[in-house]
């Protein structure tokens, strides 16, 4: 492991000095990013996969449940999933401002909250998906989050009445094919791969850093990642804060 930076303004300043000699620079992030928006992680002490519900989580979140218990599905995918009153935080806004600055070429992204595009980022790649579209299985019509959550029950299209699905990668479903080669050529092609808010262990996308060539990997987690030692710098601290330059 190279170096590792507990304090958030020593860890704003190197990145803003690696950012600003990076050719193409690439971020690679998870829940830990939203979390400052008030979005709840999944594995953290507060995160979803310690609070009680009637079904586990990861269970509520799979294909099958979708399939088989539709109806609890959705109250769990309305309740707990979308959060329309979030707004993009520090990292997010900052992402933003380094691509327009044309110092990041694009992000990479676990997270199906939208907060990235809110803020202004343009090249994003959803490896999961995004709870802002809704399409029907039938017909393929498009639908909003708001949509989704002035539905009661099962929601379903009203051009056919096919069942409608959010368009997230569920628990024993495929990533995209296509968003999942564009991540891994941004990757690939990237000199500065900074990774935020992830603890690097759901697979596949977590198998994405093996792709890196570049010169400079950093990872900006509070907690440890099976990364750490690969990392050229390693920031252990609020994500928010580290990008508050």
């Amino acid at each position: 492991m190279g170096r590792a930076i507990t304090d958030a303004a020593e860890a704003a300043a190197e990145l803003s000095r690696l950012f600003s000699r990076a050719r193409r620079a690439v971020f690679f992030g998870g829940a830990g990013v939203s979390t400052a928006s008030g979005i709840p992680d999944f594995r953290s002490a507060d995160g979803l996969y310690h609070r009680h519900f009637a079904y586990p989580p990861e269970e509520m979140l799979g294909h099958d449940f979708f399939v088989t218990h539709t109806a609890e599905f959705y109250e769990f995918y309305r309740e707990r999933m979308i959060c329309l009153t979030a707004r993009p935080n520090r990292a997010h806004l900052k992402l933003a401002e380094l691509e327009a600055e044309g110092h990041l070429a694009a992000v990479v992204t676990q997270n199906i909250d939208g907060l990235h595009q809110a803020a202004g980022s343009r090249t994003v790649h959803e490896l999961h998906g995004s709870v802002h579209r809704n399409v029907c299985t039938r017909c393929g019509k498009t639908y909003s989050a708001e949509w989704v959550l002035a539905t009661e029950g099962v929601p379903h299209c009203e051009k056919c009445g096919g069942l409608v699905k959010p368009d997230v990668v569920l628990y024993g479903e495929q990533l995209d094919e296509r968003v999942l080669l564009a991540s891994v050529k941004a990757i690939e092609e990237a000199d500065l791969l900074v990774i935020g808010g992830t603890s690097l262990v759901v697979y596949p996308a977590a198998g994405l850093v093996n792709y890196f060539r570049g010169d400079d990997l950093v990872i900006v987690n509070r907690e440890r990642t099976p990364q750490d030692g690969a990392a050229d710098l390693v920031c252990a601290c609020d994500i928010a804060a580290a990008f508050d330059f």
